[in-house]
């Protein structure tokens, strides 16, 4: 059993660190912005709640987050009362955020000045994925680090994975964000097209499901797509802040990245539909209207 920290209790980290506790069977401390949800998240499944990252963090074995941006975390971890300003010497720090690279190299180089660990671990499978404790998350960071951290994450994930030195987990992600978009969009005009012809949406999926179209995408959202239901899921706000790190980092490294900043233009159009907090296979709406 390890002492750990959680910062951030949004839709996913709220669960992701039930499961640290009670799952993984480890002493967590809470923190989160509104006060009254960690003290909710307590009620619910013990620990304690801090009022401070710095006070959630002080002489944890790990300290994880979860929140919105590279400026949300940056405030969690430098700021006044930011968790390393406290962090033991041979702590680690786990970022589940979905943030950029370039502040992932950050972070991980002042965690080494001051002697702790650093991991950037974005995650991928949604509120879902988060309840259930079967995420996917993308690691980077020493290899040492890694391997002490791996036992405490797998308390919420089904596959955990090193995929390189610090903001190589961060980079993963953007693929991951990269290749959803475009399989969302071809989905959404498979579909589209289909209700034009007048075919039946079920029977078409069930047919080419079982072949070369067929994708976690397709066997998890074309029933709400073709009803025209949008009200759970990974949301349009979110989506645009990630393809929008994806885009940063292409400008960066030299990268082409057509489809993805096209299919960002048409999850704008959905936002300005009033879809942001649709989720992302609201892009059928689009064709639709």
């Amino acid at each position: 059993m390890a002492d750990v920290a959680f910062i951030g209790l949004g839709v996913m980290g709220y669960p992701m660190a039930a499961h640290l506790q009670n799952k993984g069977g480890h002493k967590v401390t809470v923190y989160n912005r509104t006060a009254a949800k960690a003290q909710s998240w307590v009620k619910e499944h013990g620990g304690a709640h801090a009022p401070t990252p710095r006070e959630a963090a002080a002489g944890k074995d790990f300290v994880f987050a979860c929140v919105g941006n590279d400026d949300d975390l940056r405030s969690v971890t430098l700021g006044e009362n930011g968790a390393f300003q406290s962090m033991k010497e041979g702590a680690v720090f786990i970022d589940n955020t979905t943030a950029s690279a370039e502040v992932a190299r950050e972070l991980a180089e002042e965690a080494r000045k001051r002697g702790f660990g650093f991991i950037d671990a974005p995650v991928s499978g949604g509120q879902a994925g988060a309840e259930n404790g079967i995420l996917t998350v993308m690691c980077g960071g020493e290899e040492a680090v890694f391997e002490r951290a791996k036992p405490v994450i797998e308390s919420f994930a089904r596959m955990v994975g090193l995929m390189g030195p610090a903001g190589a987990g961060q980079l993963t992600k953007m693929i991951n964000q990269i290749c959803i978009a475009g399989l969302v969009q071809g989905l959404a005009e498979g579909i589209h097209f289909g209700q034009k012809a007048g075919l039946d949406i079920e029977k078409v999926v069930d047919v080419i499901s079982k072949g070369a179209a067929g994708s976690w995408q397709m066997e998890n959202r074309h029933k709400t797509m073709n009803q025209g239901t949008y009200d759970f899921g990974f949301a349009v706000d979110w989506m645009r802040k990630d393809l929008g790190i994806c885009l940063a980092e292409a400008d960066r490294n030299g990268a082409s990245l057509p489809v993805t900043a096209l299919v960002d233009q048409f999850y704008k159009d959905v936002q300005k539909m009033g879809g942001s907090r649709w989720d992302t296979s609201s892009l059928l709406a689009r064709l639709a209207k």
